[in-house]
């Protein structure tokens, strides 16, 4: 089987190259590296060496994914506009939503059999029923409230897709909605929680005891091989997640265990600071960013990240799918923390 995944030199969609490859798969690679990037260089001459073929090209041009898709059999789509700050909203509109609406006719044109799209766990924003005592978690039928524009756009893309099976009923799509991914080679978050970890203390904007979903990247890639092995997946959304959630400053605590076990840290202090001014102080950070270079320090998003709850069950997906989350956090986290010190992270 030839196999098209965007956004695959990206954290999760190189991981589910390697996968896709592994399974004995040919795979190819839509990536849209316009300007040179030395790590996401060595990244594309690896895929290329592990049998990818790579395309430099961008899922918003017709034309390239015409290209990408030419005799492709089926598609897994995730390619977006995620955690960029400081661009227009016509950015993520064209990303996350136009070019979904494209790729799926030029799939049809194509002859590819299936497409898996990823969306995110962000499109029900928080689950409010985990504050309930005891917790309920959420799940697919959770409601739809996005928090963010990057949110509202992956959501905007679903419902491209049920438009696209009313019109195509004998087209085959699947929703794949992870959690918070993570594992080794994830630039991004856990990096974030690693490196402060390792100054010996960490910041809370509250009490830490938001709930936070994890899933390792390799249980999130199984799910991919999954839905495409079982008919029932056919239009249908699944939330993809490890077998469990857990408070933040659990994750923290389980991360500083990890470090002070390699001897990295002695301990790690937990600093507590109030939340609200903490956040409104982020969209003023946030706000005066907006005319200087880069991005700012903190910002609404990253300090809602100690207030929102996470977390799901997947029972939908164990029923439809067979899928069990192989890696479990504990191991997840130290082979993360393995890479990211092997790689000089840390």
């Amino acid at each position: 089987m030839k196999i098209l995944v965007t956004g695959g030199t990206g954290f999760t969609g190189s991981h589910l190259v390697r996968h896709v490859l592994r399974e004995g798969n040919k795979c190819v690679v839509l990536d849209n590296q316009s300007s040179p990037n030395p790590e996401k260089e060595q990244l594309l001459e690896e895929l290329r060496r592990l049998g990818a073929e790579v395309i430099i090209g961008d899922v918003t041009n017709p034309d390239d994914l015409r290209r990408a898709v030419a005799g492709c059999d089926a598609v897994y789509h995730l390619a977006a506009a995620f955690r960029l700050i400081n661009v227009s909203h016509e950015v993520y509109d064209n990303t996350n939503i136009h070019a979904m609406r494209s790729l799926l006719q030029i799939c049809k044109e194509s002859g590819v059999k299936k497409v898996i799209y990823c969306s995110t766990q962000g499109v029900h924003g928080d689950i409010a029923s985990l504050s309930e005592k005891p917790p309920r978690p959420g799940s697919e039928e959770s409601p739809i409230k996005p928090e963010d524009y990057y949110q509202y756009t992956k959501y905007e893309g679903e419902k491209v897709a049920h438009e696209f099976l009313k019109e195509n009923p004998d087209f085959d799509i699947t929703i794949l909605r992870p959690t918070a991914l993570y594992g080794p080679g994830d630039p991004a978050r856990f990096l974030m929680i690693y490196k402060q970890v390792k100054k010996g203390w960490f910041p809370f904007f509250g009490k830490g005891e938001a709930f936070y979903h994890p899933v390792y990247v390799e249980n999130f890639c199984d799910a991919f091989t999954l839905a495409m092995s079982h008919p029932a997946s056919k239009g249908q959304t699944y939330i993809i997640a490890d077998d469990k959630f857990f408070f933040i400053k659990d994750i923290v605590r389980k991360i500083a265990d990890i470090e002070k076990a390699d001897g990295m840290i002695k301990r790690c202090r937990m600093v507590h600071l109030p939340f609200y001014p903490m956040y409104w102080l982020s969209f003023l950070v946030a706000g005066i960013w907006k005319i200087l270079p880069g991005d700012p320090p903190l910002f609404p998003r990253r300090v809602d990240w100690y207030r929102q709850n996470r977390g799901f069950v997947i029972d939908k997906a164990r029923r439809e799918l067979e899928y069990e989350p192989k890696v479990k956090l504990d191991e997840g986290l130290k082979l993360a923390f393995d890479w990211y010190k092997e790689h000089k992270y840390l």
